[in-house]
């Protein structure tokens, strides 16, 4: 690894392009409103710079630049060179970036003779004067300049000479950071190593940068690469959003450096160790933003980074954790869990208990029957692995008992599709549930977009003395599971719920009827947050 002196620690920068690179997902729109929320997530974990977009390329982005953006990140705008035939001062993009209020400016710049010639259809001179004269012009307006070198690895391996040229000319030229770009993500980690290992050699490492692309699941291994052989900055996103198959997951790296004594001992990076600890709801939070489904199996936030299914693995945990973790979960933020499944073992099962709050002796022969229940149970189809409210109730019901909260005598569901006020066809879902608390029969009806919206809607409306107990509860997820083929097939409903502290739970349902398998999972649902807070029969 590549350091300045033996022993020294030095500077390695981050580069966040979540706003600008991110949005190109397919699926993902940021709002200005969005796009201040995520810059102040990113402020506060640490990043060094927060590319926020394009002015003038769309009206977000021109809006959103428009204002002063106070952080401890140098804010970037991202755009192109000047086009070739005429000069900066009259390129209208150059003089959108210089106008923009922002701290630095990042412009993207061809470094592949092959993609000058048939991409941009200009001559390499002409490419080499945009990149000159485009962070000229940013310098001279008291800007910090970066350049992206897009497809600068497939342009070295063409022609090595040019590739070159471009990082240097950036560099001569002013730039503070020339960042080497695996635009369309094919080059291979050993690849990266060798070509910034030439590169360094022309630009100094202290103001070369990586942005690495995933179309080969090796955009954070081409990122270490690259600081091995001497970058000193790492562009990259949250999440790993980005185009095509994304880009490098900062999410990823920012604990690798900090965690890995291979880079912990050479490098010291914006994002503090106490920071560390909110990476993981910085990633929940960004996906709840986007309305996406968190990756449960992301390394260090998922759900299940930290999560071990077979028994003789949490046996091991439960003795030391290191013999199945490589980090604590608690230095990233996330949790360790030791699943109940089919698979589990005694172990699994008082360690959940235990994360549950289910009070019991380990020699309690009732958890014998409780791990010989779900395995019967599981082999109909629950999965309490994914369902950590439902395995509480069962545990509490074989260990003890839960109280009789209300009992639903009857429901029922109509769908119907038919003309609305305005002539048009739509489907309507109805729900009547007759429940009963205590000596009070209840009855509600609720109209939904859909048989289960309408079922919680109505089951919630009035549960008579329980009512304000579940008035911040609402469901998050819902998701169906087809057990075997053909239309009689049972069906597992997991729902995911929260409340107003922001707290989460799973249950789950199965059942022929997916309408019975859904309300099974609701009503477990609900029975968990009135145990949980407390509520008496």
């Amino acid at each position: 690894m590549t350091t300045s002196q033996p022993g020294a620690r030095e500077r390695l920068y981050l580069f966040d392009t979540t706003l600008r690179d991110g949005a190109q997902t397919n699926g993902v729109d940021f709002t200005v409103a969005d796009k201040l929320r995520v810059l102040a997530l990113l402020d506060q974990l640490g990043v060094d710079y927060v590319e926020a977009g394009y002015p003038g390329a769309n009206p977000t982005d021109t809006q959103l630049f428009s204002q002063e953006h106070p952080a401890r990140a140098r804010v970037t705008a991202f755009g192109m060179t000047k086009r070739p035939g005429r000069s900066a001062a009259n390129d209208p993009g150059i003089a959108a970036l210089i106008g923009a209020k922002a701290d630095a400016i990042c412009f993207v710049a061809k470094a592949s003779a092959y993609q000058v010639r048939v991409a941009l259809e200009t001559t390499r001179e002409e490419n080499l004067a945009s990149i000159r004269e485009s962070v000229q012009a940013a310098v001279a307006a008291g800007r910090e300049a970066l350049v992206d070198c897009e497809h600068f690895f497939d342009g070295f391996k063409e022609d090595r000479d040019f590739a070159l040229a471009c990082a240097r000319t950036a560099y001569e030229a002013g730039a503070r950071w020339v960042v080497l770009c695996d635009t369309n993500g094919g080059t291979l980690p050993h690849e990266v190593e060798a070509i910034v290992s030439e590169l360094v050699k022309v630009v100094p490492g202290d103001h070369v940068g990586i942005h690495a692309h995933n179309d080969t699941e090796q955009a954070v291994a081409n990122s270490l690469a690259a600081v091995r052989a001497g970058a000193r900055q790492i562009q990259g996103t949250l999440n790993g959003l980005g185009e095509r198959c994304g880009n490098a997951n900062l999410c990823s790296i920012i604990p690798t450096l900090l965690l890995k004594s291979d880079y912990s001992a050479h490098f010291d990076i914006g994002v503090a160790r106490d920071a560390l600890a909110d990476i993981a709801n910085v990633s929940r939070t960004l996906d709840e933003m986007l309305n996406r489904a968190p990756d449960r199996h992301a390394p260090y936030v998922g759900e299940s980074a930290f999560a071990t299914k077979a028994g003789i693995h949490a046996s091991a945990i439960l003795k030391d954790p290191a013999t199945y973790e490589h980090v604590p979960p608690e230095a990233v933020g996330n949790r360790r869990k030791l699943l109940v499944s089919d698979q589990a073992g005694k172990s699994n099962v008082l360690a959940e208990l235990e994360r549950l709050g289910v009070p019991v002796e380990k020699t309690d022969p009732r958890i014998a029957r409780l791990l010989d229940e779900v395995k019967t149970r599981e082999a109909l189809g629950y999965a309490y692995e994914a369902a950590d409210a439902s395995f509480a109730l069962l545990a509490r019901r074989i260990l003890g008992s839960v109280p009789d909260f209300f009992d639903v005598e009857r429901f029922s569901v109509n769908v119907e599709r038919r003309f609305n006020a305005r002539g048009e066809m739509s489907t309507v879902a109805e729900a009547i549930v007759k429940v009963k608390v205590g000596d009070e029969v209840l009855i509600s009806a609720a109209e939904g977009n859909g048989p289960v919206n309408a079922l919680d809607v109505a089951l919630r409306k009035d549960l008579g003395k329980y009512q304000p107990f579940i008035a911040g509860l609402h469901l998050t997820d819902y998701r169906v599971r087809v057990l075997n083929g053909g239309t009689e097939a049972v069906t597992r409903v997991l729902i995911e719920s929260a409340d107003e502290t922001g707290e989460r739970w799973t249950t789950v349902g199965v059942s022929p009827n997916i309408i019975d398998a859904s309300f099974e999972a609701l009503i477990d649902s609900i029975t968990w947050k009135l145990l949980k807070e407390g509520a008496t029969a």
